[in-house]
């Protein structure tokens, strides 16, 4: 009736092959790692080179914290204008034509006062300019968000 070798019981499970090492990998995979490693290389290296550009910033910045007078603000602003643009562009410029470029090179607005204190506050007397919290306030600001338009 029932032949032996075709019984049920006479089954053996499969035999699966031995699983697949993680290591070593595959070529391809070398080449994505090659790949990635060398983005984060390129990467690295552009975010130092804007870390050590922005330098005159960071230095602006902290002597601006301590300026005393209109008159040191004015001078921090004069340097950093001449850190990015070139010096006859900077030196010729006085009076309203040198608040007239640094207001062209920020975003944000110049207010009146700042103006004001900047073309006239600093031919003052030291420790007679009242308050320029507005103008350190400005400042600050130039310093960090300026950007430099050709002429």
């Amino acid at each position: 009736m029932t032949d032996p070798s075709t019984s049920l019981d006479r089954l053996h499970d499969l035999a699966l092959p031995a699983e697949v090492p993680w290591w070593p990998l595959a070529p391809g995979w070398y080449v994505v790692a090659s790949i990635l490693l060398l983005l984060v290389i390129i990467v690295l290296i552009r975010l130092w080179k804007r870390w050590r550009a922005n330098a005159y910033r960071r230095a602006a910045l902290r002597e601006l914290a301590a300026a005393p007078d209109t008159t040191a603000i004015a001078a921090i602003l004069r340097r950093t204008a001449l850190a990015i643009a070139p010096r006859s562009l900077v030196s010729e410029k006085s009076g309203n034509a040198w608040v007239d470029w640094l207001a062209a090179q920020c975003r944000d607005t110049m207010p009146g006062e700042v103006r004001a204190q900047l073309t006239l506050g600093i031919y003052a007397r030291p420790g007679i300019d009242g308050d320029f919290a507005a103008l350190r306030a400005y400042a600050g600001r130039w310093v960090k968000h300026h950007r430099v338009s050709p002429g």
